[in-house]
């Protein structure tokens, strides 16, 4: 976390150190919104289309998870007792690093006779990146019914690994900025959309009755998968190589809501002459969040005279 910071603090720094040079040299030349016909570099507006990568930073955070059984146990056709239990735990997801491929689309405008513009872009990653945690337990605390009478056990639920994966992500931005001559520096915000998935292998449940362990649900995989809102931040700065081409180097700070992932599935044990019918469900919920420092290469169009052309 400590690089991560040093990394966001030497950007804005150098962003800093840019606005200010670009600023001193504007006032010993034209600014760039102003250059005499024919200059090579004067884009005043336009739709752009982007290819790059990026580093991705995603943190998965402590994940809080809810597993709960419910059975029925029967002697043949007879319903001979049943039983509840629950319990929570907390899982800390380590923070994962990647390299990802990176798309992007927008426009931007300055606004009449400045140097001041706004825009707005759609962003998407591919980030499938993946944490895991292995080999811990969720406990449990119940009650079973045996000929009216209610005995409360303790139990628990062994997760062989419990794996938290972003796949998707894209962000919709508006943002606003300054020019100085070949280069841009902006500020933008906006919604975002990530796409995460669970699952979960190796996991059954387990009864203390009478200090005896006993397999209530059998080892057993499950997934979940949902589409989770947030929201991002981004400052990034652009430089022009003539008015059809620029780079863009941006970072993102992006932070989902709180999103839960329900499982549920059925089970059967049969033991010593008794069947156990019941059904395992649970739930994992937690936010996550992600930083980027992306470079694209991106085109300009102008819905007037084509791509690659600007005014």
């Amino acid at each position: 976390m400590f690089k991560q910071n040093a990394l966001v603090a030497s950007l804005v720094a150098g962003l800093a150190l840019l606005a200010v040079a670009s600023e001193a040299k504007a006032q010993s030349s034209a600014p760039f919104a102003y250059k005499a016909p024919g200059a090579p570099i004067d884009p005043r507006d336009g739709f752009f289309f982007g290819l790059g990568g990026g580093y991705n930073a995603v943190n998965f955070g402590n994940r809080d998870m809810y597993v709960q059984g419910v059975s029925n146990v029967y002697q043949g056709p007879t319903l001979v007792a049943n039983g509840f239990a629950s319990g929570t735990n907390n899982v800390n997801m380590p923070e994962q690093s990647t390299l990802a491929p990176d798309v992007q689309i927008g426009y931007f405008q300055h606004f009449a006779d400045s140097t001041w513009l706004w825009g707005t872009k759609f962003n998407y990653s591919y980030l499938n990146s993946t944490s895991a945690a292995s080999s811990f337990l969720v406990p449990q605390a119940g009650t079973f019914t045996m000929g009216g009478v209610v005995t409360p056990f303790t139990g628990n639920v062994p997760i062989g690994s419990f794996q938290t994966n972003v796949t998707h992500q894209m962000a919709w931005l508006a943002f606003f900025g300054r020019s100085f001559d070949a280069f841009t520096v902006y500020l933008g915000a906006g919604p975002s959309l990530s796409q995460i998935q669970t699952r979960y292998t190796n996991i059954a449940g387990f009864a203390l009755i009478g200090g005896v362990p006993s397999l209530i649900a059998p080892r057993d995989d499950y997934s979940t998968s949902g589409w989770v809102v947030g929201g991002a931040v981004s400052l990034g700065a652009t430089y022009f190589f003539n008015p059809n081409w620029f780079l863009d180097f941006n970072y993102t700070f992006d932070t989902t809501l709180n999103q839960t992932g329900s499982f549920s599935g059925p089970f059967t044990n049969t033991t010593q002459g008794y069947t156990t019918v019941g059904t395992l469900s649970g739930n994992s919920s937690g936010r996550l969040t992600t930083q980027t420092f992306n470079v694209s290469l991106n085109v300009l169009f102008d819905t007037n005279r084509g791509a690659g052309w600007v005014r």
